[in-house]
């Protein structure tokens, strides 16, 4: 069983930077891959940024590419997402999720079968 807590979410304006954060249990988080995903209200959930086991293999979808970054701290259980230049268009719900099939195709949705409760992320015009 997998537990993932995200942090980190809040109200910003346009052009902002804001962080979030991921906290999971489990003594094998070392061995899962890791993503984030949004959605935003009247959208399907789509997959913004993704990092390997290793931490070596990273994917960010191409709306995102350039101004987020996903990061992790295995020996802390966490993972991050650094947003930088952020628009209105990247308001949504964003949700941290695990991947427990170590080695599964990281930018591939259906992999993930561990997710968190979501935290907001509101940007401002």
């Amino acid at each position: 069983q997998v537990q993932l807590v995200e942090s980190g979410g809040g109200l910003v304006q346009a052009g902002d930077s804001l962080s979030l954060s991921c906290a999971a249990s489990g003594r094998t988080f070392s061995n899962y891959n890791m993503g984030w995903f949004r959605q935003a209200p009247g959208k399907e959930r789509e997959l913004v940024a993704a990092i390997s086991w290793s931490g070596v293999i990273t994917y960010a979808a191409d709306s995102v590419k350039g101004r987020f970054t996903i990061s992790r701290d295995s020996a802390k259980n966490m993972v991050y997402l650094q947003m930088d230049s952020l628009k209105p268009e990247d308001t949504a719900v964003y949700y941290c999720a695990a991947s427990t099939s170590r080695f599964a195709a990281i930018q591939v949705s259906q992999n993930y079968n561990y997710w968190g409760q979501g935290t907001q992320v509101t940007v401002s015009s």
